[in-house]
């Protein structure tokens, strides 16, 4: 992830955080000009077993260092590197962070500490992860995986958030300062949709409506999104009014077809992209260039 702006230049961040949301923060953070040094375990960030890719894309531009942190000289060395610094990131457990005494280093150096984890309160030893957060708050659709750690990923952001708020405190008031950010809290945030009635099966965007939804073409998908007024007028006439109607006349041409009509038309219609290659038709619909515009580490 290479930088897109110079906002956090001058700022230097130590992560501890492995798996996700705080790699995804840091390299936010990295990609605002912020310094980023990621320190890992001796026996590393398993992200990096398990999506090697991923992991190389969000370290891209830091130092990453080892240091046992149980040992003497591997803390003696990151209370140096702390010395420097103006954020520590971390994604373990309060007990963690206490017998690391990590809140005495943030009160020594005046750092801003943002610290993620799992839970609040009373269930903040508790552990968890993005599947276990979704399926608590009701964001899951039983027995489908999530294609996307959602969690984890706003987690992330609110990671991002929580760092720039700390910096500012860390300005006004002139000492360190903790920000914490709750994944169970970004879980119940993001459940909202659901809570309210706007998604989930048979609710607006969750099929309730025929002209925002998915369907079925001679070789993949579309995704149709004419949900104004304006967009579902335009969808009626070009395609059809009903689901029956709307699925039979998708059924007769390519995903390519049906993106052309929408930038034609002016209708929000895109092929549906299938990343893991299993599917047929699956990939980006050409478009005629004449047309139209793993949390925490418990």
């Amino acid at each position: 992830m290479t930088p897109t702006s110079a906002t956090l230049a001058g700022v230097d961040v130590v992560s501890l955080a492995v798996n996700l949301p705080g790699p995804l923060a840091a390299a936010r953070l990295a990609s605002m000009g912020a310094t980023v040094t990621k320190v890992e375990p001796p026996w590393g960030d398993p992200l990096r077993e398990v999506a090697r890719s991923w992991y190389d894309e969000l370290v891209a531009g830091q130092d990453v260092v080892t240091l046992d942190l149980k040992e003497p000289a591997g803390r003696a060395a990151l209370e140096d590197r702390l010395a420097g610094a103006d954020v520590l990131l971390t994604s373990m457990r309060p007990s963690a962070l206490q017998r690391l005494e990590l809140a005495d280093s943030v009160e020594r150096h005046g750092l801003v500490l943002v610290e993620i984890v799992g839970y609040d309160g009373e269930r903040s030893e508790e552990a968890g992860h993005d599947l276990t957060y979704q399926a608590a708050r009701g964001t899951l659709t039983p027995p489908t995986m999530p294609l996307v750690p959602f969690v984890d990923v706003l987690g992330a952001e609110r990671s991002v958030t929580a760092t720039l708020a700390g910096l500012r405190r860390r300005t006004v008031e002139g000492r360190g300062v903790r920000e914490r950010v709750v994944l169970d809290d970004a879980a119940l945030a993001a459940s909202a949709a659901v809570r309210h009635g706007l998604t989930g099966p048979g609710n607006p965007l969750g099929g309730g409506l025929p002209g925002y939804g998915i369907y079925a073409t001679s070789d993949g998908y579309v995704a149709v999104g004419a949900l104004e007024p304006h967009f579902a007028r335009r969808l009626a006439a070009a395609v059809g009014t009903t689901r029956e109607d709307l699925a039979a006349r998708f059924a007769t041409e390519g995903s390519a077809h049906w993106v052309a009509l929408g930038h034609d038309r002016d209708i929000p219609i895109v092929a549906v992209e299938d990343l893991s290659g299993g599917g047929p038709g699956s990939g980006s619909a050409h478009v005629p260039s004449t047309t139209k515009g793993i949390h925490h580490d418990s």
